[in-house]
């Protein structure tokens, strides 16, 4: 099995370096093997609402009343929110909040204290 990834024009594992170019030999694409290098995948950096950049245990503060699904309340304006956990997927922050219990958040919905 070749140690080059699949061609990004047919996703054909069956690619091979010749020089500095990687080529595929079905469709015939080539490609610089140095910019296959440079393409990995590079980490997700999360924004709260102003720009500021969040990490993991970082306190943010709720921007605006956010009302929970299932009839469970609504988290006010200015809540703080402790100790938070960037994770991926819909919701970018996993978090709890006194009196809440465990819950998800939007980035788009919290500002960095």
């Amino acid at each position: 099995m070749s140690a080059l990834s699949p061609c990004p024009k047919c996703n054909s594992e069956f690619t091979y370096e010749d020089g500095g170019m990687c080529i595929c030999p079905e469709c015939g694409h080539e490609w610089s093997a140095q910019a296959e290098a440079a393409a990995e995948p590079t980490e997700r950096v999360y924004r709260d609402a102003t720009g500021a950049i969040l990490q993991n245990g970082d306190t943010v503060t709720v921007i605006k009343d956010l009302k929970l699904k299932g009839g469970g309340g609504t988290i006010k304006i200015g809540t703080k929110v402790k100790n938070i956990r960037l994770v991926d997927g819909d919701h970018d922050i996993d978090c709890k909040i006194d009196g809440f219990g465990a819950m998800s958040l939007k980035t788009e919905f919290v500002k960095k204290v």
